[in-house]
């Protein structure tokens, strides 16, 4: 089980880079580009999260074309 050791708030459009545990949206968001070391299948770039929504894996890179969020660190 991974447990989160910080974060980092993101209310910008630059890349945000680390190893994130989880992502907490607090205003609805849309991701513009996403790295992970978990994630497969289709990609989530351009998907919108509504606000009050997480997205698991490690995530190693996020960016956001709108919205507010919060990486947290592993």
């Amino acid at each position: 089980m991974m447990y989160a050791s910080g974060a980092e708030v993101i209310t910008d459009t630059a890349a945000h880079t680390g190893r994130f545990c989880a992502i907490y949206f607090y205003e609805a968001s849309t991701i513009s580009a996403i790295s992970s070391e978990d994630l497969t299948g289709n990609s989530l770039v351009n998907e919108q999260f509504p606000a009050d929504s997480y997205l698991y894996g490690t995530i190693t890179s996020i960016t956001l074309s709108g919205g507010a969020a919060i990486a947290y660190r592993i």
